[in-house]
């Protein structure tokens, strides 16, 4: 009679182990994947807060704006033209197109780091150079996160690009949808242009991300890695994976936003000219080699890196902020 209840509740057993959902720190669930959906969407938000008003300045610098293009070969360039913008418009002049930039990059960065986490599991089951596997994750989850977003990345550079005499008008998204046969077209001004560039951005971004964040958790570990006393997660679990300090994960992004920028950059410049090119005219398909060509004869090489320095200076924090809140929110909800 023992030997059957024994038997009999080591099945009860076997059912309910069975019966336990996979934890969310499993990479492999749906709730783990809306989760890190959702805390990449917050911090993607939170990183483009921080750099709202450089990011306008950018903009109005990558797209030769007359009123502010005299700024970009001037010491300081940026800060002055920022002071121009905020006597002119105000603080809400310096964070034109913002509410536009968070609806855009919330599903962007959303859909980029679920899909991310995702795609780097999946191909560690055929590759095995962990560097070409991040590669490849980071490349593909850009294009992927691209395609979902870049509409409303349109609609936010033309809202950016605008210098209305009233501060309070702004352009509408029908206006840049257009009254012209070209009608959607307009929304996808540059968009292969887009998918060029955003392979070796994502590619580089997470491959740096990925090599520095391990050396830092192994070689310097002994400075950068939090002690394993104060690795605690939520509900008292703990990560199997070092965590770095605040410091060490903020250098970590900081440093993968410089070699992803520089990466990237000239793909992005024709983007930005590309697509503020239908606010003056919204017949004009003007494409990428045209207006690749026109800057080269009128800047050569450097034209192709204008407001470089000033990418840097918004690239930094902004991938500082975005993986450090990205790994902190991780920790919060016990997410590997």
């Amino acid at each position: 009679m023992s030997t059957i209840s024994a038997s009999t509740r080591g099945s009860e057993l076997a059912g309910l182990e069975k019966a336990v959902p996979t934890p969310p720190s499993s990479p492999g669930n749906a709730l783990y994947m809306t989760m890190t959906g959702a805390i990449g969407g917050i911090a993607g938000c939170a990183a483009k807060t921080v750099v709202a008003p450089l990011d306008r300045v950018r903009i109005l610098f990558q797209t030769q704006h007359t009123k502010y293009a005299h700024y970009a070969s001037t010491r300081f360039g940026m800060f002055r033209a920022g002071a121009s913008i905020y006597r002119e418009y105000g603080m809400r002049g310096l964070f034109q197109g913002y509410s536009m930039q968070l609806a855009r990059v919330f599903p962007y960065a959303a859909v980029e780091l679920m899909t991310y986490e995702q795609l780097k599991r999946r191909l560690g089951q055929h590759i095995d150079d962990k560097n070409l596997r991040n590669f490849l994750a980071g490349s593909l989850c850009g294009v992927i996160s691209v395609a979902v977003s870049y509409p409303l990345d349109m609609v936010r550079v033309r809202m950016a690009y605008n210098t209305p005499d009233g501060a309070q008008q702004r352009q509408s998204i029908l206006q840049v949808r257009g009254r012209t046969g070209l009608g959607l077209f307009n929304f996808f001004r540059g968009f292969p242009l887009t998918v060029a560039g955003i392979v070796p951005y994502g590619g580089v971004s997470f491959l740096t991300r990925e090599y520095l964040r391990e050396l830092a958790c192994t070689r310097f570990a002994h400075i950068a890695a939090l002690p394993p006393g104060e690795r605690k997660r939520a509900g008292g679990r703990r990560r199997k994976m070092k965590e770095l300090k605040s410091w060490a994960e903020l250098t970590v992004g900081g440093l993968t936003g410089v070699f992803a920028q520089t990466a990237s950059y000239p793909f992005e410049l024709l983007r930005r000219k590309m697509q503020v090119a239908g606010a003056h005219d919204p017949n004009s398909r003007a494409s990428a080699f045209k207006v690749a060509s026109d800057l080269w004869h009128q800047s050569g090489v450097r034209g192709f890196f204008v407001g470089l320095t000033i990418g840097y200076v918004k690239m930094v924090p902004m991938t500082a902020v975005f993986f450090f809140t990205y790994e902190k929110l991780k920790a919060v909800f016990d997410l590997e």
